[in-house]
């Protein structure tokens, strides 16, 4: 649901952003969505509190929440508490060919979304010519296909878990499934109908939408006390595409032609279907060694 509302908020947000850049520039567009962020940290910093210092919590509520795996309480000292930065730690969460196949996925899941947050409206203004107040109505359908394929991927994942498949096949099937579909994006450098352009964009980012519940391998796959540690590298791994991929496309699209940077994007779909495919392989939850 976290993902999803950020998904609805984006699908409402774009056209209002792409028009207060349109009227108040860039440099405004930075001003407020700044100033937005600032607020966003304050009220986070005034009602967030972790769960044992949370007064309005009930025990009830906090043995539900370590019944579910959180780990709550560390009350080791001394001489036999672990240090918190070991060798044998980081071996174990880069060392494995299975969380490296859930890293690779997530980089390419994430390079779709960061194609969306960053050249999207780009390539409709300058590559298909559309206005920028079009272009924000448009540029929002997307994220709206994005939501309703990451709900429908929740539903479907649990709803399979339901009826007795396997938790292997359960949980990676939207994955993969998503991940494929999201490759379907390069079918826009075949048509000038915008309506089609629109449909190919938005069908490829509900693809991405099915995928992404890859966090829920984080705590199957990952080893009892180190789950804090794989989520910090699995997600290190995801948003390196909120570097590289806006690069790329950057330097294919130079030329004014985005059909490469289409293509760059559904091979990297592709990719991230064959890491679970190949390299994640059976799911097993792991232990802490």
């Amino acid at each position: 649901m976290f993902v999803s509302g950020q998904f609805i908020g984006l699908a409402f947000l774009t056209p209002a952003l792409v028009a207060l850049q349109h009227f108040a520039g860039w440099r405004g567009l930075f001003i407020v969505t700044g100033l937005v962020g600032i607020g966003w940290a304050l009220l986070w910093y005034r009602f967030y509190r972790d769960p044992l210092d949370h007064l309005q919590l009930s025990k009830t509520e906090l043995e539900y929440i370590e019944k579910g795996g959180a780990v709550l309480t560390q009350t080791k000292s001394g001489k036999d508490k672990k240090p918190a930065w070991r060798g044998e730690d980081w071996k174990q969460v880069f060392g494995n060919r299975t969380l490296w196949g859930i890293y690779i996925g997530q980089f390419c899941i994430n390079a779709t979304l960061w194609f969306f947050l960053t050249w999207f409206p780009t390539y409709l203004v300058q590559y298909r010519g559309l206005s920028f107040l079009k272009t924000g109505f448009l540029a929002s359908i997307p994220f709206l296909s994005a939501c309703a394929g990451l709900l429908l991927s929740g539903f479907l994942s649990d709803h399979l878990i339901k009826k007795g498949r396997s938790v292997n096949f359960s949980r990676k099937a939207p994955i993969i499934f998503g991940l494929l579909l999201s490759g379907s994006i390069v079918g826009a450098n075949y048509t000038n109908n915008m309506t089609l352009v629109i449909f190919y964009m938005s069908f490829a980012f509900f693809g991405a939408g099915l995928a992404m519940i890859s966090w829920v391998f984080v705590s199957i796959l990952s080893p009892r006390n180190l789950i804090g540690l794989t989520g910090g590298v699995f997600n290190f791994m995801g948003n390196l595409a909120s570097i590289v991929v806006p690069i790329v496309i950057g330097y294919l699209a130079s030329g004014g032609n985005f059909e490469p940077a289409l293509v760059f994007i559904g091979a990297l779909g592709i990719t991230g279907a064959c890491s679970y495919i190949f390299l994640v392989g059976k799911i097993e939850p792991r232990v802490a060694k």
